[in-house]
């Protein structure tokens, strides 16, 4: 069993430590992202926690992760799927091994939680 204590965390205040991309990722322009994780289970399988990135455009393979937009605004591609415009207050779901396209036009901070296999 996992045990932890309660807390809040004011989101759009949290500090976030540098959490650089894997240069092959970088698509166009030069996004830095930073995070913070607020708790992970014992066998590492679920994480929640604090990410953001600066504008520009980026790739990447998704785990499966809900996650609430804070701060900033993004267009997320989903290879042979939808597209779809996210900014403030919007719950984005992500199934794992989705491969995606994330141009981000303004500084996208969200919470998230995700499910590893």
């Amino acid at each position: 069993m996992t045990t932890f204590t309660s807390f809040a965390v004011h989101v759009p205040a949290a500090e976030l430590e540098p959490d650089p991309l894997d240069p092959a990722q970088i698509v166009r322009g030069t996004p830095e992202v930073s995070s913070k994780v607020l708790w992970e289970s014992r066998d590492g399988k679920q994480i929640r926690g604090i990410w953001q990135i600066t504008p520009g455009v980026v790739t990447d393979t998704e785990a499966n992760e809900l996650f609430v937009v804070v701060s900033g605004r993004a267009t997320i591609a989903v290879e042979g799927g939808s597209t779809f415009d996210v900014g403030p207050g919007d719950a984005c779901v992500l199934r794992e091994g989705d491969r995606t396209t994330w141009t981000v036009h303004e500084t996208l901070r969200k919470a998230y939680h995700i499910t590893l296999p």
